[in-house]
């Protein structure tokens, strides 16, 4: 785990208690008056945030547009447990065993490092090996598996890249196979592209190859 810093929001007298708990001493600690804040430092830094959430501050959190980290809601009220909801928000209700918690933020940093690895920014694009989909702003596209290859190729690669090298690292063919394969699956895919985002400037080539 690259980043052991947690910002809280909710419950000040909660969060120094968790903060002086032996358990946590690796985890540098941050209680927040603001919700904005809050999430502005956890969305830039990627870090995990901790919400206490009641029947008081519950509706602060329909303002949260954004949410690039992982939580955990600690949840007064078990009525309020969809108050946040996605593949990286963790609940727990009170009372909680502090051990329980432990395990729900290591486990979800965990996860967080693993989906973070997953994603290629590639120009406006960005690549989800895992999903094996390409987004852009709010459309993504399914792909296939040689297509996410083929991509991620161009994503470790600044230089174009000649057809020889792709297929033998996409396809693992030989320079000598006479076939058709690069052409026609750039070709497909610059079609998907072209009608999912209306870029027909997605992949392009000179003489020394293709790249995006």
């Amino acid at each position: 785990m690259t980043n052991l810093n947690i910002s809280t929001f909710g419950n000040q007298t909660l969060s120094e208690i968790i903060k002086e708990v032996k358990l946590f001493s690796k985890f540098k600690i941050k209680y927040y008056d603001d919700l904005i804040s809050c999430t502005e430092e956890a969305n830039n830094q990627g870090q995990l945030s901790i919400f206490f959430v009641n029947k008081l501050n519950k509706d602060h959190y329909s303002k949260i547009e954004k949410i690039n980290f992982p939580i955990i809601q600690i949840i007064q009220d078990p009525k309020l447990k969809n108050v946040l909801s996605g593949e990286l928000i963790e609940n727990l209700s009170t009372p909680f065993n502090i051990l329980d918690l432990e395990k729900k933020i290591i486990l979800l940093l965990a996860k967080f490092e693993f989906i973070k690895s997953s994603l290629i920014n590639l120009n406006e694009y960005i690549v989800n090996k895992n999903e094996r989909k390409i987004k852009k702003n709010n459309l993504e596209l399914q792909l296939t598996e040689k297509e996410i290859n083929f991509l991620v190729l161009f994503a470790n690669n600044k230089k174009p890249l000649t057809k020889d090298y792709i297929l033998k690292n996409v396809w693992n063919y030989s320079s000598e196979s006479d076939t058709h394969t690069v052409e026609t699956h750039v070709h497909r895919l610059r079609k998907k592209i072209l009608e999912k985002f209306g870029d027909n400037n997605f992949i392009k080539n000179n003489n020394n190859g293709y790249y995006i």
